[in-house]
Parts: C-alpha cells; structure tokens; sequence
C-alpha cells in the first residue's frame, strides 16, 4: 500500500502533485479521491512537535465521503462532456448533411409581387417577395420559423423541409437580411403572429448575413444592458421595437402638426440656424467661429417667425434648437426639434385658444392614424386624450396651490412672488392636478425680455407654459412686446445690447402690430404620448452634455 502525505497550508489539489513529502495534497477528501487505497499521513502538530502523521479514523472517514462526492461530479462531468461530444459530432454531421441541401427557387410557380410587409392583408393566398430582417429566428427539427422586419411592420415565416434543414438556415442570424418568397395565409386557428397571417415560404436568399457568436446582435444589444452603452450602441438599439414605434410616432407626430397648421392656414418657413443674437439668454448658447466673427447656433427661431408676419402672415417651424444647459434632466436635450408658430392680430386670450386646439387637434391625428395610433395605445396603454377647455391657472394660483399642499421651494421654504418653480414642484402639482394645464402669466423678472406686460397688473407678462401630467412643460409661449420703447427697455434690463437686433426691432416700427406665438419641444411632446421616462428616448440620437455620438 502506498503512502500519500496531505500538507494543509504548502499542499495544492491538482493532478500534477504527486502526494510525496515534496509535493503533497492539501486535503485528505481529493488526496484519496486520486489516491483510493493509499495509507494518508496528514501535516500536523502533536507531542510537541510538527510531522507528518497517519490520518485518525474519524478525519479518513471524512474524507472518504468528499472522496466519493468529488468521485460523483467527475463521473457526472464526464458524462456530459460525453453528451456534449455526441451532441457536437451529431451537430457536425447535420451540418456536413444539411451543406449538400441546394436551395433554388421554383420558376414554375407563380411570380412573386414585391411587396412591403404593411400592406400583406391584400396578399392573403397570393405569393410575395418580401426583403427585410431577422428580427427574431426559432429552428426545431423539420421547422424554421423567422419574424421578419422591414420598418413597416413585422411577417412570420415558415420554412419547412429542404429549406429549414438547409445550411444556411441552420446558419442564419438576428438581423441578417432576406429576401423571402412564398405563399401568404391566414394563421390556422388558435396559432399567434404578427398581423394573424404567415408567409408559407418557397425559397429565400441571404443578402447580408450578420455575425455569429460574441459578434452577435444579442451580444451587442441585451436587455439590462447599461444605459450608456445602448447609447453608444444607438444604431442598433434603434432596430428594437420600443425605440423604433417610438420613431413612427415621431413621424406621424410631426405630419400632424403640418396638416394642422395647413388646415388653419400658416405657412411654413425654415430660419437660419446659425445666429448673431439670443432668444433665451447668454448661458445657454453655444458659440462658433464664423469667418472670423462671433456666432451660435439657434436657441429659437422666435425672432425670424416675427419678420415673416408682415409678409406671409400666420407662420410656423420645425427646426433644430440649442441649448448649452449644463443639465442631466429627463426633460433637456442640448439639440431638440423645435415646433414653432406666430400669430399677428391677435389676443393673449386668442393664443391661449390656439395653443388648446392645436394640442387637441394633432393628438386627434395621431391617434386615428392607424399605425401611430395603435402605438401610441401599446406604448401608453392608460393614454387619455386631452379635451378642451384646458385648466387654466395663473402662476399666483400655482404658488398658493404649492403651499398649501406643503411642496417646498428648492431651498427648503414656501414660494413667494417671484420665484421659478423648479422641475420637481411643477411634476408633482401637474400630476396631482392630473389635466393638461395652462400655467399663465409669470412674473416679467423670470421672462424673457421680449414677453409682453399684462395691462392689468405690469408685475406679470402675458406669457404662458403648458404642463402636461408625467412630463411637465412641453410648451411655452406668450405674446409679445409690440412697441419699440418698451422693447428697448426689455434689452436694457436683461443686459443685451439691441444694435446687432435692428431687424427685429424695426419690426415695432414698419407697422407694428399685436402679435404671440409659443415653441414647443416634439420630444418632450412624444414622451407625454408615448409614455417614455425620458425625452432621450424620442430623439434618433440623442445630443446633451457629455453624448454627442455616434
């Protein structure tokens, strides 16, 4: 019988060690898991002094039993290295066999209509050829089953046969791109796809065959993954279904905000972006070297609307704004497109008017489109569509509102006139309140210089914001000053020297007229509609401080 020696502390379990004086185990259970009929002399103190000794009963009965467990997981490692051995040369006979299958397309049936997916209802027992993606790919024995996308909506197809046991189906990968012939039918009853049919198909080839392994898509693009990287990974994060319904709404957002404002007769115009002047304050602006002079891109095209009112009359935007706040809100984007309108001739009463029916109307579009429609419910199934009259609340009213519901101020005290009612005061009163709300006339010192005094009490402009329940503001508008004199003053108190604005103040002077209009951000428009956390998420590729990639 051999002897095998265990040294606690300079012993290592490895199958190199050797169970000598030299080179012993560290513990008894693997030293006779690898050594079963050896005599264990374990390193030990006794009598005084340090040696090795023979194992007592009780620690070699111990051991005995981590033997047998070790002996138990090796056997059962083996057999699945075996399974998996068998599993693997299976796989590669399937393989080797499925590269002999030679798909080629049928020329004896009939010829197949390219189509888009959206209009696959009109198909029903016809055969189409449908180009598209692999949005999500299932392979059973005999069976293939593939949802295909291409932007317009979603397709199964079936693949059964030669065509599911070929190669290059048991090959295929999320978001490779098809070409897919084949016959369209409706599902049989109790079966589930996108739009209750499935494509029979016939034939298919790849077009682009997306990689494999740590390469893959889902490897690129998984569900948890952090924030940061799905923003780097936009491109493709963007080809999910929540980003890309979110999109199509954008879409159609914005066609009905254009047959809105072709039904009440504004006329679009598109403003310069690089600028020489400010709208909405200095901090906020990112300048540029133009040719050597100083200037920045847009934070409005507010003051350009106003020049086309003589010429063109009611006149509308939509168009990329900026603003360098240095903010990590849910709300603020540094670029967003802004959707502006100004109206000549009119009240602050007839503004506010405007402002109702143009949210009303263009929720109204949105929601009879049947594809914008039919998201907007899957993404915010609790949507409730606006109605006019919306509340209407003056910010004196706010600040009383606030106060006796105990909402505090930023520095911890009651609001008092004058104040800027901050992000979180303004959600949690909105959302309380639970309606759309016009919040009007705001104090002049927190306005811009350009907002107009109320002739009733000139502490207040005729300004106004719409807040809307979980976003807050999407909304601000107000009329504007329509005399040279009080214009000026309004440069004066805001510290902006007028001479680069002769323009927009030679406005007041070529018949001046009463005149208002509003901005409002789309993406905060569509993360009310959408019900989105963040306005990040309603913007193709989101820019704000820190991000401007890819």
């Amino acid at each position: 019988m051999s002897e095998i020696y265990v040294h606690p502390q300079k012993g290592v379990d490895e199958d190199s060690t050797k169970g000598t004086k030299e080179s012993p185990y560290k513990t008894a259970g693997y030293a006779l898991f690898k050594n079963p009929d050896a005599k264990l002399f374990t390193f030990k103190e006794a009598d005084g002094k340090e040696d090795y000794f023979e194992i007592s009963s009780s620690a070699l009965k111990k051991a005995k039993k981590i033997s047998q467990s070790l002996k138990r997981k090796q056997e059962k490692k083996k057999k699945l290295e075996e399974q998996e051995a068998k599993r693997a040369a299976e796989e590669s006979a399937k393989l080797q066999a499925a590269k002999k299958i030679v798909i080629k397309e049928d020329k004896t049936l009939p010829q197949a209509k390219k189509i888009k997916i959206k209009d696959i209802a009109n198909y029903i027992g016809k055969r189409v050829e449908v180009h598209g993606w692999v949005h999500r790919l299932r392979i059973q024995k005999g069976h293939a089953f593939i949802i295909l996308r291409d932007g317009s909506g979603f397709l199964q197809c079936v693949l059964t046969g030669d065509l599911a046991n070929a190669y290059q189906t048991l090959t295929l990968t999320v978001e490779s791109s098809l070409a897919v012939f084949g016959t369209i039918n409706k599902l049989p009853e109790g079966k589930s796809a996108p739009g209750g049919v499935e494509a029979s198909v016939d034939y298919y080839r790849i077009i682009g065959l997306a990689p494999s392994g740590k390469d893959s898509f889902t490897n690129k693009i998984q569900e948890g993954t952090d924030p940061n990287l799905l923003l780097d990974r936009r491109h493709l994060a963007l080809r999910g279904e929540t980003l890309s319904a979110v999109m199509k709404v954008r879409a159609k957002a914005l066609a009905a905000v254009r047959r809105f404002y072709q039904e009440e007769d504004l006329t679009e115009v598109t403003p310069p972006c690089m600028v020489q002047t400010q709208v909405e304050g200095g901090s906020t602006l990112f300048s540029m070297n133009y040719y050597g002079e100083k200037a920045y891109l847009t934070q409005s095209s507010q003051l350009y609307l106003e020049t086309c009112l003589p010429a063109l009359g009611d006149v509308f935007c939509i168009q990329e704004s900026f603003r360098a706040e240095k903010s990590h809100t849910r709300r603020h984007l540094s670029e967003y497109t802004h959707i502006e309108a100004e109206l000549p001739f009119i009240t602050f009463e007839d503004l506010l008017d405007h402002i109702e029916k143009f949210v009303v109307h263009i929720v109204k579009y949105i929601m009879e489109d049947p594809v914008s429609g039919a998201l907007v419910k899957k993404l915010n199934p609790g949507f409730v569509m606006p109605k006019e009259p919306f509340k209407r609340l003056q910010y004196v009213e706010a600040l009383d509102w606030l106060n006796e519901n105990g909402v505090l101020n930023e520095d911890g005290t009651p609001f008092k006139f004058g104040d800027d009612i901050q992000e979180a005061a303004e959600r949690k009163m909105t959302d309380t309140i639970g309606v759309p709300i016009l919040l009007i006339r705001f104090p002049v010192e927190i306005k811009s210089f350009y907002m107009k005094k109320c002739a009733d009490d000139p502490r207040v402009t005729e300004s106004v914001d719409l807040l809307m329940p979980t976003v807050g503001e999407i909304m601000g508008g107000s009329m504007r000053i329509d005399g040279k004199d009080e214009l000026l003053k309004g440069f004066k108190r805001e510290g902006i020297d007028p001479t680069n604005y002769y323009w927009f103040t030679d406005q007041r002077v070529y018949g001046t007229c009463p005149h208002g209009g509003y901005g409002l951000g789309s993406e905060r428009l569509l993360a009310w509609l959408c019900n989105r956390f963040t306005v990040k998420d309603c913007s193709l590729y989101p820019r704000f401080m820190g991000r401007c990639t890819p």
